[in-house]
């Protein structure tokens, strides 16, 4: 069994930046595929990066040169980097592993909130 918790998340302004952690238990991270979705309120649940087991990534395109998502398999812990946020990044952002890309979503975190308002 896999537990994911987030942390991070918080209220900032437009502009602004926060990074996102996600620690994993067990000894199959470095093995997943990593990633995060994010879900608003009314809204349909998007991802916005994922990060293979060989560190590959891919972004959506709404947050393409903004976000970076990355992992340390040492400290079982994705993280995601989020730069220049807008207000419609604002949602709950949740950390997710899957074996591949496209397997599905075998574990997911509680999810962490961000704000981005002035």
């Amino acid at each position: 069994q896999v537990q994911l918790v987030e942390s991070g998340g918080g209220v900032v302004q437009p502009g602004g930046s926060l990074r996102l952690s996600c620690a994993a238990s067990g000894s199959i991270f470095s093995f997943y595929t990593m990633g995060w979705y994010r879900q608003a309120p009314g809204k349909q649940r998007d991802v916005v990066a994922r990060i293979t087991s060989g560190s590959s990534t891919n972004y959506a395109d709404s947050v393409k040169g903004r976000f970076t998502i990355s992992r340390d398999n040492a400290k079982n812990t994705v993280y995601l980097q989020m730069n220049v946020l807008k207000p419609e990044d604002t949602a709950v952002y949740y950390c997710f592993a899957e074996r591949y890309i496209g397997y599905g979503f075998e574990y997911w975190g509680q999810g962490t909130q961000v704000t981005v308002s002035s």
